[in-house]
């Protein structure tokens, strides 16, 4: 085949740039919409992942001398500082506080300070997610554990308190307008009755405050989904909005994650996997010729580092490095994609304190799982690995406190 010339293709890349207006507003069907690049935001969260997780993961799936693993493969790589406001050792709502806000907080707040916010969070500055929507972006929320877990919550509501789970998704669904919010149940179970500063009754009982979102994301707009196919079904039927709850207690609920990662089995019938909620939030959140910002959340590492369990957390980690595949593929699909969307790849804090203890005097091959040990049955202060790629991120790449990446974020979205 004959090559084209430079010429021939920068006059091609003007074409097409020509005509992408007319298709952008033909698409958004907006009146007087002027067309300007997408900018996407990819968030990525492997919960509670520390370095030696990604080297187990890593020795199990491709053996010493194999590939790296998909996010390993991510243009930058750095490491993130992680104590929160009032503790050396954070937890999750207040590192993905700092992540979403661009300031400390306590353990516990959820993008709300309760020594300056006020009693409902009043003089909270937007999130990240909030900016992103103000500036004409899709927005969506994905996650295994339940939907209105800490991390996701940081960045799409304003709550003195994580346990206040029933206020986080109704802020969603009412306050935010998120797009798309896929994973487990409401988190409700630790819901106590401070919540009630917020204007909500308390709702205690899981079942009830099921009942309570539904009734909400019906009055909103949203399509509501229950397992995979009523998934795949909204994502076919091209809906805007679409709110999913899966297992109440977090996807694969009561099961043994080696049972369907480690040794190959089928994942549960009817939930998605990451990877797959990853895949109908794509699908969804292009449609905005705008952009959008997606934070996607691989919960269950942590919780499996918290029960120091060494095939789960193989399992978990690589669930998620295969949602971060799902996302290569798309921004690899077309060129532009690469110019214009942020990925980073960074988890909240290490959990567990996991190291890799052997085996000695021999070397690992593909399918071992590596002898370990552990130091804690819950969080630890150790740094964390932050990897990334595309505009901005080359800021990334250095020792950066975590409030930093909300920086790197907010100045390629608002230059």
């Amino acid at each position: 085949m004959k090559k084209l010339s430079r010429i021939a293709v920068c006059a091609l890349t003007a074409a097409g740039l020509a005509a992408a207006p007319a298709m952008a507003k033909n698409a958004r069907q907006k009146e007087g919409y002027q067309w300007k690049p997408q900018k996407n935001i990819i968030f990525m969260v492997p919960d509670g992942m520390g370095l030696s997780n990604v080297t187990a993961a890593r020795i199990f799936k491709n053996g010493p001398n194999g590939d790296r693993l998909n996010f390993e493969t991510l243009d930058n790589i750095g490491y993130q500082s992680t104590h929160s406001l009032n503790a050396t050792v954070t937890d999750s709502a207040a590192a993905a506080s700092a992540w979403a806000m661009g300031k400390k907080y306590d353990n516990n707040e959820v993008s709300c300070h309760a020594a300056t916010d006020g009693d409902n969070c009043e003089n909270a500055e937007p999130t990240i997610l909030e900016r992103a929507r103000a500036q004409g972006l899709a927005t969506g929320l994905v996650a295994t554990s339940q939907i209105s877990h800490a991390t996701p919550a940081a960045f799409g509501s304003h709550v003195h308190s994580r346990c206040c789970g029933t206020e986080i998704a109704r802020q969603y669904l009412e306050d935010v307008e998120v797009d798309v919010v896929l994973g487990g149940g409401v988190l409700d179970t630790r819901t106590n009755k401070d919540c009630q500063r917020y204007g909500e009754s308390y709702i205690p009982d899981k079942d009830a405050s099921r009942s309570y979102i539904v009734g909400k994301a019906g009055e909103n707009g949203y399509v509501l989904v229950a397992n995979k196919a009523e998934l795949n079904a909204a994502v076919a039927s091209r809906e805007p909005k679409v709110f999913g709850m899966f297992e109440q207690a977090g996807l694969h609920n009561g099961k043994t994650p080696e049972h369907f990662h480690v040794d190959g089995s089928a994942y549960p019938d009817g939930e998605p996997t990451l990877a797959e909620m990853t895949s109908a939030a794509l699908d969804i959140l292009e449609e905005d010729a705008d952009g959008f910002f997606l934070l996607v959340e691989g919960s269950q590492i942590d919780w499996e580092n918290h029960a120091n369990n060494l095939p789960g957390q193989i399992a978990e980690t690589l669930g998620f490095d295969a949602a971060v595949k799902v996302i290569q593929d798309w921004v690899n699909a077309k060129p532009m994609r690469r110019l214009t969307t942020q990925i980073i790849v960074v988890a909240d804090h290490d959990c567990g304190g996991f190291a890799l203890n052997g085996p000695g005097g021999v070397l690992s091959e593909t399918g071992n799982i590596v002898e370990a040990g552990w130091t804690s049955g819950d969080h630890t202060a150790t740094d964390t690995i932050v990897y990334s790629q595309g505009p901005q991120t080359w800021k990334l790449n250095k020792a950066v406190d975590n409030t930093y990446l909300y920086n790197v974020m907010k100045e390629y979205l608002e230059p």
